[in-house]
């Protein structure tokens, strides 16, 4: 009887020491091959499609950029390529980025071992994996985010969100990180925002949104 060939995955996090727990974690499986890894966002762009794994395990937030963008991005060359985003943050905007993105997973680094190796599996099977408790998170947050006044109607959950950290101050560059966005997309969602309230200026926006948001 012919043995299967292995599960073929790719790594990305830019901390070495966690690259060479998670290879050496999937690797005693026996089942899974790591064919690569690294820490950047621009070697990933170059190596997946190259490589071609059936998953793609991606850090969300890496000193280039962020893995929930790269899944985006990684669409429109490698199709194939599920992806598998590991990361330290819970917040529901990264779950509801990464969903966006066309990720087939969402784990927390502080899963178990068998844990992951099963999430591998499953999103190389081609089933979606998302934590239970965090799913109902994301829910109630897209609930609680989708309503409100006429003047927001027109606004993605993702603009809604933006705007709420437009009204707190926050750069543009500070609220790419906090959602897992690249500068130049949040620029181009706040121009979207600032024509959809019929405003000019981010203060009048900000203004806005701290009358027409829910505390």
């Amino acid at each position: 009887m012919m043995t299967p060939p292995p599960l073929h995955v790719f790594l990305l996090d830019d901390h070495d020491i966690v690259r060479r727990g998670v290879r050496a974690l999937l690797e005693s499986a026996g089942d899974i091959e790591v064919v690569g890894d690294c820490g950047t966002i621009a070697e990933a762009w170059a190596e997946i499609p190259r490589l071609a794994p059936q998953v793609a395990v991606l850090d969300a937030r890496l000193p280039d950029g962020s893995g929930i963008e790269l899944c985006s991005r990684l669409r429109e060359v490698a199709p194939a390529v599920r992806c598998l985003i590991l990361t330290s943050y819970d917040d529901e905007a990264a779950v509801v980025a990464a969903i966006r993105s066309g990720a087939a997973g969402y784990l927390l680094k502080e899963v178990e071992g068998d844990s992951l190796l099963s999430a591998v599996r499953t999103v190389a099977s081609g089933q979606s994996l998302i934590d239970p408790a965090m799913a109902r998170r994301v829910i109630q947050w897209i609930e609680q985010t989708s309503t409100g006044p006429e003047e927001l109607a027109g606004l993605t959950e993702q603009q809604l969100r933006i705007l709420e950290l437009l009204a707190e101050g926050l750069t543009n560059r500070e609220i790419g990180l906090r959602l897992y966005l690249a500068e130049k997309t949040v620029k181009n969602h706040v121009t979207r925002i600032l024509a959809a309230l019929g405003v000019q200026r981010r203060t009048q926006a900000a203004l806005l949104a701290s009358r027409l948001l829910p505390r």
